[in-house]
C-alpha cells in the first residue's frame, strides 16, 4: 500500500504541474491558431474519456444507478467493504494516469480544459483524502445507511413489473449483508478512536426503531414505512393476478421479519455497546491529526484556501452586519424592545407558526407550492435557461424526520421519470416558521437547488461528471444567493418575510462561527447552543438539530456563506466592469450552464466572460 500511495502522490504532483507546463510552453513557443478540427477531435476524445470513467463508476454502484433512474442491478446494494474501497481507489489512480497519457491538454477547447482541470482537482483531492477516509461517522443522526437504505427503496426503487418487485424483496434480504459491512466499518473506526459523541447514539437508535415499528414487526394498526411502500407499489400493479400479488406480499413480509428486523436489531446492539465508550468531546480536534483533517475538510467544502481562523472571523463580521439589518426591520414594524425581545416575540407568537396538526401541515405544503408557483411565473425575467424536470413538495417520512433538517432537496432522475423533491420536515411546525417560508422555498426549490441541479443534469455536450457531480460551496452558495436576489425584484414585501430572509442568512453566518468553533477552537456542544440562543431567534429544536449536524458533518456548513459571497462578489464585479452592458440573465446563465464548478474556476469563467463582453 505504501508504494502505491507514494506513486499516486508523485502522479498527483506531475499532473498538477501539467497546466503550468502547457501554459509556459505556449508562451515560450507561440504558434499559429491550432486547427479547429484537431481541437474538436481532442476535446471529443477527452469528453469520451470523462464519460467512460463516469459510466464505469456508476456501473459499480447499484444505488447510484437507482438514483439516476437506471434499471440495472436492482436486486443489489452497494459494496461498502474496505476491499472495495481499495479497489475503487486503484481505479481512480489508473484513470488519473490514463488522463496524462491519452489527453493533450494543449489541444482542448475551453470547456474541455475546464473539465480536465476539474477531473484533476477531484482526483488530487481523492488521493489526498485517502488517509482521511475513516474520519467520519457511518452511523449518525443526519445520514447513514440505517436511514438511507429504506429512503432509497421508497424513493428510488420503482415497482412496475413482477421482476422489480422481486428485486425489491432481494434488497430487503440483502440488508443483512449490507449492514454487516456497515458494522465492520464502524468497528474499524472504533479501533482508530473515531467514535461519535455520546449524544448521537440515542438519536440513531430512535430512528432505527422507527424503521422497524409497525406491521409486520409489531401487531399494530400502523404499517412500517417499508411495508406500506411495498404494499402500495405492488397494489398498484394492474398486470398481475391476485395469486401473484399475494405471493409477492408474503415474500416481502417474510423478508422484513427474517432479514430486515434482525439486521436493524444487530445495529442497535452495536450502537448500545459503543455508546458505553463514547465521550462528550464534539469536535474533530479529538482525532489523531484532527486539525489537519479539518483543514482538508474546509478546503473541500469551500473550494478555497481559507483557514479556520479566517472563516471564523468572517462569520463574526457577517453576524454583526445581519444584526444591523434586522434592527431596521424591527423599526419598520414598530417593535418596541431590543433584539433579544424581538427574537422572543418571533419565537413565541403563534401568528408565525402553523399548528402541528394534519391540517396545519397540509396548509404549509399548500402555501409552499403557491410561493414556488409565484416565482415560476417570473422566471423569464431572471433566467434564459430553465429546468425541464418537474418539482414536487413532500413531507419528510416519519422514519427519518426526527434527525432531519427542517427542509432539503433531492434531485430528479436523469431520465425525467422522477421529479425533483423539496422535502419539508413537519414533525414540529415550530421548526418551519411561516416567516421563513418564502426564503426556504427559494433556497430548496426555485430558483435554488432545483433550478441549479436540474439545469446541470439537462446540459448538452457536457461530461456526465459535471452534469451529476458538484461541490457544496457552489451548490449551496447558489441556493443562498437564490434566497437573496429576489429581494432586488420586489419579493419579500412582507417585512416579516424579509426578516425570514435575514433569519436564514444569519443562520449561515452563524455556521461559519460555530463550525470552526467546534472543530478548531474546541467549543463544546453547549457553547454552540448558547451562541445560537444569544445571536439568533432559532427555536430550541432548530438549535438542537443544527448543532448536532455541524458536529457530525464537519466543515459542510461553512460552504453556504462562502459560496454565496463569491457569487455576489463576481456579479458585482461584472456589473462594475460592464456597466449598462451587464445582463443579469446572461450572468445567471454563465453561472448555471457550466455545472457545479469550484469557486476558483467560477471566478476564472466570470472574468473571461467579462473580458469577452468588453471586447
Amino acid at each position: 500500500m505504501k508504494n502505491l500511495y507514494d506513486w499516486v502522490r508523485r502522479s498527483a504532483f506531475l499532473v498538477s504541474l501539467l497546466g503550468y507546463e502547457v501554459t509556459a510552453a505556449l508562451h515560450a513557443n507561440p504558434a499559429g491558431p491550432l486547427a479547429a478540427a484537431a481541437v474538436a477531435a481532442e476535446s471529443a476524445k477527452a469528453n469520451a474519456f470523462f464519460d467512460q470513467v463516469f459510466d464505469e463508476a456508476v456501473a459499480r454502484s447499484p444505488m447510484v444507478m437507482g438514483r439516476l433512474g437506471i434499471k440495472k442491478d436492482m436486486d443489489l446494494w452497494d459494496d461498502i467493504s474496505e476491499a472495495r474501497a481499495l479497489e475503487d481507489f486503484g481505479l481512480m489512480v489508473q484513470h488519473f494516469a490514463e488522463l496524462q497519457q491519452r489527453i493533450n491538454f494543449e489541444l482542448l477547447d475551453d470547456q474541455a480544459k475546464v473539465s480536465y482541470r476539474m477531473f484533476v482537482n477531484e482526483a488530487e483531492r481523492g488521493i489526498e483524502g485517502w488517509k482521511w477516509r475513516h474520519y467520519n461517522y457511518p452511523l449518525n443522526q443526519m445520514s447513514g445507511l440505517h436511514s438511507e437504505a429504506p429512503a432509497f427503496l421508497i424513493n428510488y426503487h420503482p415497482i412496475t413489473t413482477v421482476a422489480e418487485a422481486q428485486a425489491y424483496i432481494a434488497r430487503l434480504r440483502g440488508l443483512a449483508g449490507l449492514f454487516d459491512q456497515l458494522i465492520a466499518g464502524v468497528k474499524l473506526r472504533e479501533a482508530k478512536n473515531i467514535i461519535p459523541p455520546r449524544f448521537v447514539f440515542p438519536l440513531v437508535i430512535d430512528s432505527i426503531k422507527e424503521v422497524i415499528s409497525g406491521q409486520p414487526f409489531a401487531p399494530t394498526e400502523k404499517s412500517s414505512a417499508l411495508w406500506e411502500d411495498f404494499s402500495t407499489k405492488v397494489g398498484a400493479l394492474t398486470s398481475i393476478d391476485a395469486a401473484t400479488r399475494a405471493r409477492l406480499l408474503a415474500e416481502a413480509r417474510a423478508a422484513l421479519l427474517e432479514a430486515v428486523g434482525p439486521a436493524y436489531e444487530k445495529l442497535i446492539k452495536v450502537l448500545v455497546t459503543q455508546q458505553q465508550i463514547a465521550t462528550d468531546d464534539d469536535g474533530v480536534w479529538k482525532f489523531a491529526d484532527g486539525l489537519d483533517y479539518y483543514a482538508f475538510a474546509l478546503r473541500g467544502s469551500t473550494t478555497t484556501q481559507l483557514t479556520a481562523a479566517e472563516i471564523h472571523q468572517l462569520g463574526l463580521s457577517e453576524v454583526a452586519r445581519i444584526h444591523h439589518d434586522m434592527a431596521a426591520i424591527m423599526q419598520q414594524v414598530g417593535f418596541k424592545g431590543d433584539r433579544q425581545a424581538f427574537f422572543k416575540f418571533i419565537k413565541e407568537d403563534p401568528q408565525f407558526y402553523y399548528p402541528t396538526t394534519p391540517a396545519g401541515k397540509a396548509a404549509y405544503l399548500k402555501r409552499a407550492n403557491q410561493i414556488i408557483d409565484a416565482m415560476r411565473a417570473r422566471l423569464d425575467e431572471f433566467f434564459i435557461t430553465k429546468p425541464q424536470a418537474p418539482l414536487v413538495v413532500k413531507p419528510v417520512e416519519p422514519f427519518r424526520e426526527q434527525g432531519s433538517a427542517a427542509a432539503f432537496y433531492e434531485q430528479p432522475s436523469a431520465d425525467g421519470t422522477r421529479p425533483g423533491m423539496y422535502y419539508v420536515n413537519t414533525i414540529d411546525m415550530r421548526g418551519v416558521p411561516i416567516f421563513e417560508m418564502e426564503t426556504l422555498a427559494h433556497h430548496e426549490a426555485i430558483p435554488g437547488h432545483h433550478m441549479q441541479i436540474a439545469i446541470a443534469q439537462e446540459l448538452k455536450n457536457m461530461p456526465k461528471f459535471r452534469m451529476y457531480g458538484g461541490n457544496t460551496a457552489y451548490a449551496e452558495g447558489w441556493a443562498l444567493y437564490a434566497e437573496y436576489f429576489p429581494k432586488e425584484f420586489g419579493y419579500y414585501q412582507d417585512p416579516y418575510q424579509d426578516f425570514g430572509r435575514l433569519y436564514d442568512e444569519l443562520l449561515r453566518a452563524v455556521r461559519l462561527v460555530v463550525d470552526t468553533g467546534l472543530h478548531a477552537k474546541k467549543w463544546t456542544r453547549a457553547q454552540v447552543m448558547e451562541y445560537f440562543r444569544q445571536n439568533t431567534p432559532n427555536p430550541e429544536r432548530d438549535i438542537f438539530t443544527e448543532t448536532n449536524r455541524y458536529i457530525v458533518w464537519p466543515s459542510q456548513a461553512t460552504a453556504y456563506k462562502i459560496g454565496m459571497l463569491k457569487i455576489l462578489e463576481l456579479r458585482e464585479l461584472a456589473k462594475k466592469q460592464l456597466g449598462t452592458a451587464f445582463d443579469l440573465r446572461e450572468y445567471h446563465d454563465l453561472v448555471l450552464k457550466n455545472g457545479a464548478v469550484p469557486l476558483d474556476l467560477l471566478e476564472e469563467n466570470v472574468r473571461a466572460w467579462i473580458a469577452l463582453r468588453k471586447n
